[in-house]
């Protein structure tokens, strides 16, 4: 009956939590999935999320599916552990976001007005996660901006949560004075650790003008790391019609190169 399960097409979300509850059976697992645990899945979970990013980001559809279901089996992988320390189950995960979610719109599950703007329901999930955190006894300003999230993102979320109450510059034209500022502090560091310090500086304040402009940093990064990559590999095909590589080239003619390839992006003859 059980192997029924497992081997249907169309067994959805039994099918997958009971695979993943095989694979970690002590006796007859696989002996890769019984050695996890939260901590070394973790890092799989977090590449798997940016790998839907990615299929986002490149417009992917035929990718996204299957990315999706690489995160979601992330989630069961946590909550097989859980569930055999007795901590929770898959069921419990699904519920518990299911209670917050239905909380967190009153709007459409209540007996609120759906008569607002975005942004109004913006701060109202603010307010309401702000009460939540409150109940957890989380009552700094910042407490609970997780610590595992990358650190722009993680810059940025605390940046607004401190901009909440006050602590903000008023305009973008201060935010770039302090950039400015930073800068100049980087190039004037004497040593390793300050230069580290002073590089961390900058890349802070660099969110937050990402936050004054409106702009994601994590996406406009993403989409610089791709342009340089494009841009580059015109650099090696260049080259390889003349049957060389980087290697075999030089600064200045790989820069060329690059703004060849540059101006053809741009559409300039």
């Amino acid at each position: 009956m059980i192997d029924d399960l497992i081997h249907n097409p169309n067994g959805g979300m039994p099918r997958l939590v009971e695979i993943m509850r095989r694979l970690r059976d002590p006796e007859t697992g696989c002996p890769w999935d019984l050695e996890q645990d939260f901590a070394t899945i973790a890092p799989y979970t977090i590449e798997e999320a940016y790998e839907v990013a990615d299929a986002i980001d490149r417009e992917a559809w035929g990718e996204l599916k299957g990315e999706l279901g690489d995160l979601l089996f992330q989630s069961v992988f946590h909550a097989q552990m859980a569930s055999e320390r007795g901590l929770f189950t898959f069921d419990e995960v699904a519920d518990t976001m299911s209670d917050k979610m239905v909380a967190r719109h009153p709007h459409v599950f209540g007996g609120e007005s759906r008569e607002k703007s975005a942004e109004q329901q913006t701060r109202d999930w603010e307010t309401i996660k702000a009460a939540e955190r409150a109940a957890k006894a989380e009552k700094g300003v910042l407490a609970g901006v997780a610590l595992g999230l990358p650190a722009l993102l993680r810059a940025v979320k605390l940046q607004n949560r401190a901009a909440r109450v006050g602590f903000d510059w008023p305009s973008t034209d201060e935010v770039l004075d302090k950039v400015a500022e930073e800068m100049a502090e980087l190039r004037e560091a004497e040593d390793e650790d300050h230069r580290f310090e002073e590089f961390g500086d900058l890349l802070f304040v660099m969110a937050n003008l990402a936050r004054h402009m409106k702009i994601d940093p994590e996406a406009a990064l993403r989409a610089a790391n791709a342009k340089f990559t494009r841009r580059f590999q015109s650099i090696e095909a260049a080259l390889a019609a003349q049957g060389r590589t980087p290697a075999d080239s030089d600064l200045a003619e790989m820069d060329a190169l690059w703004d060849q390839a540059k101006a053809a992006e741009r559409g300039v003859e």
